[in-house]
Protein backbone atom coordinates (compact mmCIF):
# COMPACT_ATOMS: atom_id res chain seq x y z
CA UNK A 1 0.00 0.00 0.00
CA UNK A 2 1.52 3.08 -0.96
CA UNK A 3 -0.87 5.70 0.02
CA UNK A 4 -2.50 5.91 3.62
CA UNK A 5 -5.37 5.12 4.59
CA UNK A 6 -7.31 8.28 6.97
CA UNK A 7 -10.11 8.21 9.45
CA UNK A 8 -10.97 11.21 11.00
CA UNK A 9 -12.44 11.37 14.44
CA UNK A 10 -16.29 11.98 14.59
CA UNK A 11 -16.92 15.51 16.34
CA UNK A 12 -20.49 14.87 16.41
CA UNK A 13 -19.57 11.18 17.86
CA UNK A 14 -17.48 12.90 20.44
CA UNK A 15 -19.98 15.39 21.69
CA UNK A 16 -22.75 12.89 22.68
CA UNK A 17 -20.05 11.26 24.40
CA UNK A 18 -18.94 14.15 26.35
CA UNK A 19 -22.39 14.90 27.41
CA UNK A 20 -23.17 11.22 28.04
CA UNK A 21 -20.05 10.86 30.54
CA UNK A 22 -21.11 14.54 31.74
CA UNK A 23 -24.92 13.20 32.78
CA UNK A 24 -23.33 10.25 34.95
CA UNK A 25 -20.49 13.06 36.69
CA UNK A 26 -24.42 14.80 37.51
CA UNK A 27 -25.97 11.95 38.90
CA UNK A 28 -22.58 10.50 40.74
CA UNK A 29 -22.56 13.82 42.51
CA UNK A 30 -26.02 13.93 43.43
CA UNK A 31 -25.66 10.15 44.98
CA UNK A 32 -23.05 11.56 46.98
CA UNK A 33 -24.78 14.28 48.01
CA UNK A 34 -27.91 12.96 48.30
CA UNK A 35 -28.23 9.00 49.16
CA UNK A 36 -30.76 8.50 51.19
CA UNK A 37 -32.96 9.82 48.05
CA UNK A 38 -32.02 7.20 46.30
CA UNK A 39 -31.34 4.32 48.80
CA UNK A 40 -34.97 3.45 49.45
CA UNK A 41 -34.96 2.69 45.59
CA UNK A 42 -31.99 1.01 44.72
CA UNK A 43 -29.84 -0.73 47.11
CA UNK A 44 -31.89 0.50 50.66
CA UNK A 45 -28.39 1.82 52.03
CA UNK A 46 -27.33 5.30 51.74
CA UNK A 47 -23.73 4.35 52.01
CA UNK A 48 -23.55 2.21 48.61
CA UNK A 49 -25.40 5.12 47.09
CA UNK A 50 -22.52 7.52 48.26
CA UNK A 51 -19.81 4.95 47.05
CA UNK A 52 -21.79 4.26 43.47
CA UNK A 53 -21.62 8.20 43.30
CA UNK A 54 -17.88 8.70 43.90
CA UNK A 55 -17.13 5.80 41.87
CA UNK A 56 -19.07 7.38 39.24
CA UNK A 57 -17.89 10.97 39.38
CA UNK A 58 -14.22 9.93 39.42
CA UNK A 59 -14.11 7.39 36.79
CA UNK A 60 -16.48 9.78 34.37
CA UNK A 61 -14.78 12.79 35.05
CA UNK A 62 -11.56 11.29 34.12
CA UNK A 63 -13.35 10.74 30.92
CA UNK A 64 -15.18 13.64 30.58
CA UNK A 65 -11.30 15.00 30.55
CA UNK A 66 -10.05 12.99 27.98
CA UNK A 67 -13.41 13.14 26.07
CA UNK A 68 -13.01 17.19 25.84
CA UNK A 69 -9.51 16.89 25.10
CA UNK A 70 -10.35 14.72 22.17
CA UNK A 71 -12.72 17.07 20.85
CA UNK A 72 -10.18 19.54 20.03
CA UNK A 73 -7.52 17.33 18.57
CA UNK A 74 -6.81 18.03 14.83
CA UNK A 75 -5.03 14.29 14.55
CA UNK A 76 -6.66 11.58 12.38
CA UNK A 77 -8.23 9.12 14.45
CA UNK A 78 -7.11 5.99 12.47
CA UNK A 79 -4.39 5.90 10.13
CA UNK A 80 -3.38 2.43 8.35
CA UNK A 81 -0.22 2.78 6.04
CA UNK A 82 2.45 0.70 5.17
CA UNK A 83 4.26 0.66 7.92
CA UNK A 84 1.11 -0.16 10.18
CA UNK A 85 -1.88 1.16 11.91
CA UNK A 86 -1.44 4.52 13.55
CA UNK A 87 -4.26 4.45 16.01
CA UNK A 88 -4.88 8.07 17.77
CA UNK A 89 -9.19 6.80 18.68
CA UNK A 90 -9.41 5.90 22.26
CA UNK A 91 -7.54 6.80 25.86
CA UNK A 92 -5.45 3.10 25.33
CA UNK A 93 -4.10 4.14 21.44
CA UNK A 94 -0.38 4.22 21.46
CA UNK A 95 0.01 5.10 18.11
CA UNK A 96 1.94 3.03 15.54
CA UNK A 97 1.41 -0.68 15.70
CA UNK A 98 3.76 -1.98 13.22
CA UNK A 99 2.52 -4.47 10.66
CA UNK A 100 5.23 -7.14 11.42
CA UNK A 101 4.26 -7.16 15.21
CA UNK A 102 0.59 -7.94 14.46
CA UNK A 103 0.11 -11.88 14.63
CA UNK A 104 -3.87 -11.61 14.48
CA UNK A 105 -7.07 -9.77 14.45
CA UNK A 106 -10.10 -10.77 15.66
CA UNK A 107 -13.63 -9.04 17.45
CA UNK A 108 -14.51 -9.32 20.76
CA UNK A 109 -18.21 -7.93 22.39
CA UNK A 110 -18.72 -6.96 25.56
CA UNK A 111 -22.33 -6.40 26.02
CA UNK A 112 -23.66 -4.37 23.12
CA UNK A 113 -20.26 -3.38 22.09
CA UNK A 114 -17.87 -4.61 19.52
CA UNK A 115 -14.17 -4.36 19.53
CA UNK A 116 -11.10 -4.86 17.02
CA UNK A 117 -9.10 -6.87 18.96
CA UNK A 118 -4.68 -6.39 17.30
CA UNK A 119 -2.98 -9.23 18.85
CA UNK A 120 0.63 -8.56 18.91
CA UNK A 121 3.92 -10.83 19.27
CA UNK A 122 5.23 -8.43 21.60
CA UNK A 123 2.09 -7.15 24.26
CA UNK A 124 4.37 -6.61 26.90
CA UNK A 125 6.68 -3.73 24.93
CA UNK A 126 2.78 -2.36 23.48
CA UNK A 127 1.73 -1.83 27.23
CA UNK A 128 5.43 0.03 28.03
CA UNK A 129 4.74 2.40 25.50
CA UNK A 130 2.18 3.94 27.08
CA UNK A 131 3.20 6.47 29.56
CA UNK A 132 -0.01 7.43 31.26
CA UNK A 133 -1.36 5.23 34.29
CA UNK A 134 -5.31 4.63 33.06
CA UNK A 135 -4.44 4.32 29.90
CA UNK A 136 -2.15 2.06 30.87
CA UNK A 137 -3.97 -0.01 33.43
CA UNK A 138 -6.46 -0.29 30.76
CA UNK A 139 -4.25 -1.98 28.51
CA UNK A 140 -3.46 -4.10 31.23
CA UNK A 141 -6.78 -5.58 31.76
CA UNK A 142 -7.72 -5.88 28.51
CA UNK A 143 -4.32 -7.64 27.82
CA UNK A 144 -5.41 -9.92 30.97
CA UNK A 145 -8.97 -10.51 30.02
CA UNK A 146 -8.79 -10.80 26.49
CA UNK A 147 -5.65 -11.59 25.39
CA UNK A 148 -4.59 -8.23 23.72
CA UNK A 149 -3.70 -4.81 24.91
CA UNK A 150 -4.65 -3.18 21.95
CA UNK A 151 -8.67 -2.67 21.20
CA UNK A 152 -9.71 -0.58 18.59
CA UNK A 153 -13.63 0.92 18.47
CA UNK A 154 -15.87 3.20 16.30
CA UNK A 155 -17.20 5.15 19.16
CA UNK A 156 -14.93 8.10 17.83
CA UNK A 157 -14.15 7.10 14.58
CA UNK A 158 -16.35 9.01 11.63
CA UNK A 159 -16.47 5.17 10.21
CA UNK A 160 -18.83 1.92 10.96
CA UNK A 161 -17.51 -1.43 12.79
CA UNK A 162 -18.36 -3.17 9.74
CA UNK A 163 -16.67 -0.81 7.53
CA UNK A 164 -13.56 -0.88 9.87
CA UNK A 165 -12.91 -4.27 10.11
CA UNK A 166 -13.38 -5.15 6.67
CA UNK A 167 -11.11 -2.47 6.09
CA UNK A 168 -8.25 -3.78 8.70
CA UNK A 169 -8.54 -7.23 7.77
CA UNK A 170 -8.06 -6.40 4.04
CA UNK A 171 -4.46 -4.58 4.90
CA UNK A 172 -3.55 -7.29 7.00
CA UNK A 173 -3.82 -9.77 4.38
CA UNK A 174 -2.03 -8.02 2.13
CA UNK A 175 1.54 -7.56 4.33
CA UNK A 176 1.10 -11.28 5.59
CA UNK A 177 1.29 -12.22 1.78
Amino acid sequence: MDNEIKIPLSKNKIIVIFFGALLFVFLGTWFVIDPEKFAYRIFHNPDIIRIVGIVSVVFFGICTLFIFRKLFEQKFGLIINKDGIIDNSNATSIGLIKWSDIIGIRVIQVFSQKFIMIDVSNPEEYIRLKKKGIGKMAMKANYNKYGSPISINTNTLKTNFTELISLIEKEYEKKRV
